[in-house]
Parts: structure tokens; sequence; C-alpha cells
């Protein structure tokens, strides 16, 4: 089940490159922009507060040559900026800004644009912008992830299993305790070393690297997962000292006790990491985040340790008790569940025009299944419980007929051969209700691992809130900015790029279009035709065609007339060759 899960999230998570909670709201200069002056500095506007790398800036001149720059740092005090000044004197031509910062949830983010002094270059050279990330450390940091996640619910939800349920046989539990806890430690040493590469978009061989991995742990992600690191050893002690107090009645409650407070803190590792801690409402989103995720390992955990417990020792009464602690997780996970969903998508749109909202609706799909087997599960606990006891126990508890004192011995009958067990026979009658059981609780935990994965891939993309606010994104000085829009591209064999469209001042009126075409490695690249027009369906408006006109290293439009303000569907026609084209449609607000 283990494997199989991996292998899906391989497939899921794989596909391209991860997104994280911090959107780019503007530029300064904006993106294709011709000034007539060098500017100072280059400063971006997040919508959420950053962090910043040694190499978080690299500006190109229009000949591909890396331009001294100052430290990057952030504009005014502000932590959702980044500013890095420039030299006192620019040469006339293009110039390229690639940039990398890591969001407040842990994730990278990269991205390039252009601006222009003077006038633009008249020709284009090839630039290297920098990684924007490795295929392979991604991966190995999503496993990474994910097995995280997995032996956290193991962990918790096994112990929490042992104490609340009272399984007649804690031993039992000891190995699945033993392998969530030894995962736990091997994927969190996994996600320390593979930060830096990570962050950096470079290949896991970096890993080694001692400086890096030296800065990794001065930073706010790098501290939680060493805290994470230091909690398994008292999480260690704790599961020896309560297979011990498990004999004794009266410490059952000072156990319980501690152990939620190490769930507790092991799981706010991971709520001072993900989307939780940034955006609105973050002390709040914090604690329904490790709410949810401590009745996630309950729930979900609990299925792996009642399937040993019905493997090994099945009790009906132990079956009985996680039936309600079960029922108290979901009730904890839906509640969660639905503000964390309002939090992350902001508005009904975004649940099917955004990959966090198909994501979403996959997994509410998935818990659907999930609660459905919760119900047969449930049926068959009723029945186990309503189950009448064993033959050879009322046997057992059977008073003997009382002899006459004084009368003959009673002969000893002649032993006879024990007959089969009829159909009706209580005891056969438990068997199956507990094989049913069994089965049952197997396919929960088979979804749950399912379910796990797409909850691994929704935390590292990019909520519909976030992209929406960095849509609506106004500067200081009230003017909205320019509607920068990126597309990317596939034809054939020709691999994928990027077209960044720039609409100035993206309202209606007249506008001014500047178009950058980018190949598959992130460079400038240079193409036959580039084709744009734009459609409001709301008012049977267009399509309105923007004559795009090479301007050698970037396509613009001076003048394109958008009469009324809507959201307009925006088609992108890019010719690579002389049969290779295709076409993209992206959906973009136009203001009054």
């Amino acid at each position: 089940m283990l494997l199989g899960a991996v292998l899906v999230l391989l497939l899921l998570g794989g596909a391209g490159p991860a997104s994280a909670h911090a959107a780019l709201g503007s530029t300064d200069p904006g993106d294709g922009t011709v000034l007539q002056r060098a500017p100072r500095h280059v400063t971006l506007t997040f919508s959420e507060s950053v962090g910043l790398r040694d190499d978080s800036f690299r500006v190109l001149d229009p000949g591909g040559h890396r331009v001294r720059t100052g430290e990057a740092g952030h504009a005014d005090g502000r932590s959702d900026t980044a500013r890095v000044g420039l030299p006192d004197e620019l040469g006339e031509g293009t110039y390229t800004v690639a940039w990398r910062v890591v969001s407040a949830d842990s994730h990278p983010i990269s991205g390039a644009f252009t601006f222009s002094v003077g006038q633009p270059s008249t020709t284009t050279t090839a630039v290297d912008t920098g990684p924007t990330e490795d295929p392979l450390t991604a991966t190995l940091h999503k496993v990474a992830r994910y097995l995280s996640y997995l032996a956290a619910a193991l962990l918790i939800g096994v112990a929490a299993f042992a104490v609340l349920c009272r399984p007649p046989h804690v031993c039992a539990l000891r190995r699945p305790l033993v392998a969530g806890w030894w995962t736990l430690l091997g994927a969190t040493l996994a996600l320390l070393v593979l930060r830096a590469p990570y962050e950096a978009g470079t290949g896991p061989a970096d890993a080694l690297d001692a400086g890096a991995l030296a800065e990794t742990l001065t930073t706010r992600p790098g501290v939680l997962l060493l805290a994470r690191l230091a909690l398994l050893a008292p999480v260690a002690l704790f599961l020896v000292r309560a297979g011990r107090a498990d004999r004794h009645r009266e410490r059952r409650p000072v156990t319980a006790a501690v152990g939620a407070v190490l769930a507790l803190a092991l799981a706010s590792t991971w709520g001072a990491a993900e989307h939780a801690s940034a955006g609105l409402q973050v002390p709040l989103a914090v604690t329904s985040f490790v709410l949810h995720l401590l009745a996630t390992a309950v729930w979900l955990g609990g299925l792996v340790a009642l399937l040993v417990t019905l493997r090994s020792a099945p009790d009906a009464a132990t079956v009985a008790r996680f039936s309600r602690v079960a029922l108290a997780s979901v009730t904890v996970l839906v509640a969660t569940g639905v503000y964390q969903s309002w939090r992350g998508l902001g508005s009904w749109q975004a649940l099917t025009g955004t990959t966090y909202g198909r994501l979403l609706l996959a997994k509410v799909a998935l818990v659907t299944v999930l609660l459905a087997a919760a119900a047969v599960s449930r049926r068959w606990t009723a029945a186990l419980a309503t189950a009448r006891t064993p033959v050879r126990q009322r046997e057992r508890e059977r008073v003997p007929e009382p002899v006459p004192a004084g009368g003959p011995p009673i002969p000893e009958p002649e032993p006879a051969e024990p007959a089969p067990p009829a159909p009706d026979d209580p005891s056969t009658a438990a068997d199956d209700l507990r094989r049913g059981l069994r089965r049952s609780v197997l396919a929960e935990a088979v979804v749950a691992a399912v379910v796990l994965v797409v909850t691994t891939v929704l935390t590292s993309t990019l909520p519909g809130r976030a992209a929406d606010e960095a849509a609506r994104a106004v500067p200081a000085g009230g003017v909205l900015p320019a509607s920068v829009t990126t597309i990317p591209f596939e034809v054939g064999g020709s691999g994928r790029g990027t077209v960044q469209i720039t609409l100035d001042p993206g309202r209606t009126g007249d506008n001014a279009v500047q178009a950058v075409v980018f190949g598959p490695d992130g460079a400038l690249a240079a193409v036959p035709e580039l084709r744009l027009s734009f459609t409001l369906p709301d008012k049977d408006v267009g399509p309105i065609e923007a004559r795009l006109v090479d301007r050698g290293g970037y396509w613009s439009a001076n003048t394109l007339a958008l009469p009324l303000p809507g959201t307009w569907t925006m088609r992108t026609t890019v010719r690579v060759s002389e049969i290779d084209q295709v076409s993209v449609e992206r959906r973009i607000r136009i203001e009054r």
C-alpha cells in the first residue's frame, strides 16, 4: 500500500513545477517597460512575506552578462517585498531580471522579467536566467514530505489508539509504532539535507554542501525541522513508558495528557511551515491546521492499529471504542476542512478555475469514498458488538447441577468427537463479522493513503485566494499596476516555453501590449509569429485583435482598445515553426 501510494505521488507531483503560497503582485520597473533613465533599484512586491537568498536576484545586461548588484533586502522594511540595488550607470538596451525567493510557507518561487533603458535591444542573446527547479530534487522532496505525513499519521494515530481504545494486547502495536518513528526520523533528515538544493533549484548532489546545510539551519524551515527531530527523542521515551504504564490503570490519564502534549508539539512543526503560516487569520489558521492534522492522524493511523488488532487479538469492546474515536475525528476534520477550504479558495470560481480548487474537489471526492467505507465499518462494528457470546465461554460460565449427598457417583461420559459448528454457531458468526470488518477497514486504509497523496500535493499548490490577491494587488500610490499574465505553451518536440504578456494599464480604454517569449531553458526566444485576441463572452464583444509587431526580442502593440470592464478571454497563438503552433486561452480581469 505504501509503495503504491508513493507511485501515485510521483505521477501526481512530478508532472510540473510546484507552486507556492506567495504570488508576485507587481514589479518596479514593470515587465517589458521602456525607461528613459536607468532605475536605481529593482523591487518586487508579493502577496505575502518572503525570505531572501544570497542569489535571489540575477540581473543580466543586453549581452547576457551578469550585472554587479547590491545585496538583496526588503523595501522599506516590508517583508512582502524584495529589492536589489543597481549600478549608477546602465547602458541602453533590454535587461533581464531573474529572481528566486522563499515563500512564507517554505516553498521556493522564481521567475524572470525584462525592462529596457532608452530603447529595447535590436538583437536578442540567449540568456541563462538560472535554474527554476531540478526535477529529481523536487521529486525527492515531495516523496520525503509525503512519507513524513504518513509517518506522523502512523505514529500519532497508533499511539492514540493504544491509549484511547485500550486493546487487550498493546504489544501487537509495537511494530507499526517503531516503523512510524523511524520513517519520520528518516523523512525529516531527508527534508533537512534536501532543503538547500530544493530552494536553489539545483541537483541532489548539492545536499552534501556543508555550508549550504549550515545556512539552512538558520532559516525558519530549517529550525522547524530541527525542532521536529528534537521532539522525536521524548516521543521515543514516551512510547517506552506508555507500554509499561498500560499495565497500571491509574497512570493512564497522565499518559494520555503527556501524549497529547507531544502530539500537539509535533503537529505544530507542520502548522508553522505550511500554508496556514501565511496569509489572513494566521493564529486561527495554524490552530485549525494542527487540529486537522491530529484528527487525520488519529483516524488514519487508528485504522492501521485496528487492522493489527483485528488480526492478532480481536476484541469487540476495542472496536467499539475506536468507532467512537473515529466519529469524533471525522467531526473535527469536517469543521477544520471547511474553514481551510474557505481560506484557501476565496471564491467559488476558484473551485473549478484553479489547480488548488480542482485538487480540493478530488480530495473531497476521496474523503466521501472514505466516509462511505467508514460507514460500512461502523455497521460491521455494531453487528460485532451485538454478537452472541461464544458457546465455549457460556459452557465455562455454566453452573454445574448439584449432586445429592451420599448418592452414587456419576460416571464420566466417554469422550466424543466434537460436532462441527452449526452454521448459526455464535463463534462462527463472530469470526465472519471480524473478517468483514477487516476487509472494510483495509479498504479505508487504502483510500486514506491516496488522500494523503492528494493532501501532500495540495499543500504545495498556490491557493486560489493568493492568486486572486496577487492579481488585484494595488501599490501604495493607489494606481493599478499593469496586468501581467504568464502563459505556458508546448508544441510537439519543440519543448515547453512561456509567454509573458503585459497589458498596461490593464483597464478599459487604450492599453499598450508587450509580450516576451521564453524558451524551455528560460532564455529569451524568437518565434515566427505571435497573435493575441480578446473576447468578452458575457457582452458578446470581440474578438478584438492586438496587432503585435516583432520588435526584435519582444512583441508589442501600442494601442489596444478594450471598451468594457469584465472578465475577458485572452487567446494567445504562438507559432514556433512553419507547421507547428499552439493556442492557449486565459481569463483576465479588466477594471474600469
